[in-house]
């Protein structure tokens, strides 16, 4: 992924701590993080902290991204990517979306206070609808690349942010509201499921269309960034994490869909270009 030296950067976007972001802080090893990160989303309660050892992420909600000012400044300061992701994704969904509202991804260490609750890092990135902001602790993609065996790279961190922006959409359309109503299903062609598989779909548009704008801080996108978000993609299917945590595929408490439904998703996203063909929903369309 090659960014455009000469864009300029909001900084706003993007608030919490700077630096690298910690290593996951909760005891239980990743299978563990992970069972409960399931047991949370199938519950609709955070279980995390059952894991222990997590550390609060105590840094105020100011700007520590101040000095990331245009594009060029992400080769200076790799820290400053986190801000072209996210403006680069909210750049395009003002324009493609007339309803959208700009919000911000809030970066943490260990756990962090939202109007959704308390979280820890072992939700992984998250989105809370009820403040409308992207929450993320930079060391899951550690775990991303390390226990769950995605290739990783800029790509693969802006897929996974960029998903989590496709739930402020769907929130801003109204779609998440329907899907809580219907209560907590699971399974493969559960609403929840459908869900996760709309935001696939709306990151793999963005990526489509990232570097339509000449002042998009995303100057290129390589055949390889689209494997690589694609690899990421397949890495956290529920079967693929359940292989891998269990040593057993059980469908029918799926949360977020199987790596072959969200690559299909990535891919039609992506494909198209086109929002309107995220209807996870259709009767007619096989998730």
């Amino acid at each position: 992924m090659r960014y455009n030296d000469n864009a300029r950067l909001d900084s706003g976007q993007v608030v919490g701590g700077g630096g690298a972001g910690g290593r996951i802080a909760v005891g239980g090893g990743i299978g563990t993080m992970i069972l409960l990160f399931i047991l949370s989303q199938l519950f609709g309660i955070d279980l995390t902290g059952l894991a222990g050892g997590g550390q609060t992420d105590s840094r105020p909600d100011g700007n520590a991204y101040a000095h990331c000012q245009s594009g060029g400044d992400v080769e200076a300061n790799r820290e400053c990517r986190w801000v072209a992701y996210t403006n680069s994704i909210q750049n395009y969904w003002s324009q493609a979306y007339s309803g959208y509202r700009m919000t911000q991804t809030h970066i943490f260490t260990g756990q962090v206070s939202t109007a959704c609750g308390t979280a820890t890092s072992a939700v992984g990135p998250f989105y809370c609808p009820a403040d409308g902001k992207v929450y993320l602790d930079t060391g899951f993609f550690e775990q991303l690349m390390g226990q769950l065996g995605a290739q990783g790279g800029d790509a693969a961190e802006a897929y996974v942010i960029a998903h989590e922006y496709g739930h402020h959409v769907s929130n801003l359309t109204g779609v998440m509201e329907q899907v809580q109503r219907a209560g907590n299903q699971t399974g493969p062609d559960s609403p929840q499921v459908r869900l996760e598989l709309q935001a696939d779909c709306y990151a793999g548009v963005w990526f489509k269309n990232a570097t339509a704008d000449p002042n998009s801080p995303i100057a290129q996108i390589t055949q390889d960034d689209l494997n690589r978000a694609v690899d990421a993609a397949i890495a956290v299917g529920d079967d693929r994490i359940q292989e891998r945590t269990q040593g057993r595929v059980d469908r029918e408490s799926w949360t977020h869909g199987s790596s072959e439904q969200r690559k299909r998703w990535l891919a039609t996203g992506y494909n198209s270009g086109d929002p309107n063909q995220c209807n996870t929903f259709a009767s007619n369309t096989r998730v």
